[in-house]
């Protein structure tokens, strides 16, 4: 014979059990860590081919899950690319269109001295990931206006501004308390990303990203051990050229090539020096099963290549090689990316806020957004049969606009009255000769034309 309370016990069983199953097959959201360097092209890692410049920790975290063989910015200047690498939308749409400034610099061009006021309406990824309960964390360079207290649902901020502080001894701001710090900065963003980490528990989902100065000018203040480990190294498989009769902006280093590239090669391994602080705290807290692993770049870099030195301001007019325009994509989460995987799809710094969106189970900001998400490519399922993934990606800088495919590259100036450049990637990929006037390319040229025309009307 049941008493009352057996029978409310087996009454209560299924509707108990039923809730413990609904519970189990939520999604637990991934903690996200995202590194960003500065100035950091994709052909500058050992990952991505480079024989010189050693980055042992940042090959070996691309071995642990998935690179992105072609990844692209959209535009080939800091404060621009992060504001789409953030926001998911284009300069047209978030108003930065140039490096913020609102001190003279010491070369030509001058950049944009602050952002519109719009920008502050703008929807960053953060601000979607902290409304779905994450704890956001910024630590380093933010150059997107504001850098003392960039806001955007972070509720840790350890910054500097990037357009002034030395390596050595900067002043940073924790929360927009100014902290006057000692040391080499690179060092100062890893240990305030390890506070960051050391604050978190398992079971609250953190967004987490470690910006770092590295390897941006200029190329003194690191420690003597990285100037040394390049003495004798004359990168003879870097591609440098003689100095190009439209250099521009940094060319006064193309007057000592190999001795500046020293110094940049210093700064890179100085940052790839940082990884492993990064994991191993991940582990020691027990979180790294379930954080996944973003790093790149802002934007790509010359270094002598084409006898250019800087990005997409290196060169009158604006140039958009394939050096600046690519920047490395690596994706690891342990036992849900697939390791050692490179993928060729080509992939734009627009489809980032989507891609983490679908990666935390959040519906990404309802902003026009031209990008799509990738993580079922970097997860390695694949998109469904059906599904095609996008063959061209555009940019955008000042007056210059790109349109490339897997085999073709359409450069316009001024909406097709400037200068034009037209490259076969598949028999030219350091894009040495001009197609833009050859007649063979008249079709292939005209389409490109035609998508990035397209591409320009729907993203305003």
């Amino acid at each position: 014979m049941l008493n009352r309370r057996h029978f409310l016990h087996t009454a209560a069983a299924p509707l108990l059990a039923q809730r413990n199953r609904k519970q189990a097959a939520a999604p637990t959201r991934p903690n996200i860590l995202l590194i960003l360097a500065d100035d950091l092209a994709a052909w500058m890692l050992g990952c991505y081919g480079n024989r010189e410049i050693r980055t042992p920790n940042i090959d070996l975290l691309a071995r642990a899950g998935t690179r992105f063989a072609n990844n692209f910015v959209v535009t080939p200047i800091c404060s621009a690319s992060r504001a789409t690498l953030f926001t998911g939308r284009v300069p047209r749409q978030h108003g930065i269109h140039d490096f913020l400034t609102p001190r003279p610099v010491d070369s030509p061009p001058q950049g944009q001295k602050e952002p519109p006021a719009s920008f502050a309406k703008e929807t960053m990824i953060s601000d979607v990931l902290a409304g779905a309960g994450y704890n956001c964390g910024y630590v380093g360079k933010w150059h997107m206006g504001g850098d003392t207290k960039p806001g955007h649902g972070y509720s840790y901020a350890y910054t500097f501004d990037g357009g002034s502080s030395p390596y050595q001894d900067p002043v940073m701001y924790l929360n927009g308390e100014q902290k006057k710090e000692s040391g080499y900065l690179t060092e100062i963003t890893t240990r305030g990303a390890l506070s960051f980490l050391d604050q978190q528990q398992a079971g609250k989902p953190f967004f987490l990203t470690a910006s770092y100065f590295n390897p941006h000018t200029p190329y003194t203040g690191h420690p003597q051990k990285y100037y040394d480990m390049y003495q004798n190294t004359n990168f003879e498989t870097v591609g440098w050229e003689t100095p190009a009769p439209n250099a521009l902006r940094e060319k006064d280093l193309l007057k000592d090539t190999v001795g500046n590239l020293r110094k940049c090669a210093a700064s890179t391994t100085a940052l790839d020096d940082q990884i492993p602080a990064l994991l191993r705290k991940l582990n020691e807290k027990g979180l790294r099963d379930n954080t996944l692993i973003v790093f790149t770049g802002d934007n790509g870099f010359l270094l002598g290549r084409h006898g250019l030195w800087s990005k997409g301001l290196a060169s009158d007019p604006i140039n958009m090689y394939e050096e600046v325009m690519q920047v490395p994509m690596i994706w690891a989460w342990q036992g849900k990316t697939p390791v050692e995987a490179v993928r060729p799809e080509l992939v734009s710094f627009y489809d980032l806020v989507p891609s983490l969106c679908d990666v935390a189970d959040v519906d990404p900001p309802d902003r026009n957004l031209c990008g799509r998400s990738y993580w079922p490519i970097a997860s390695g399922r694949g998109l469904d049969r059906r599904d095609v993934w996008p063959g061209t990606v555009f940019g955008h800088f000042r007056n210059t606009e790109m349109a490339r495919d897997r085999y073709y590259k359409l450069v316009v100036r001024d909406g097709g009255k400037g200068p034009g450049e037209f490259y076969d990637l598949r028999t030219d990929p350091r894009e040495k000769k001009n197609e833009y006037e050859n007649a063979a390319y008249l079709t292939v040229r005209e389409r490109l034309g035609k998508e990035l025309a397209a591409w320009r009307a729907k993203y305003v």
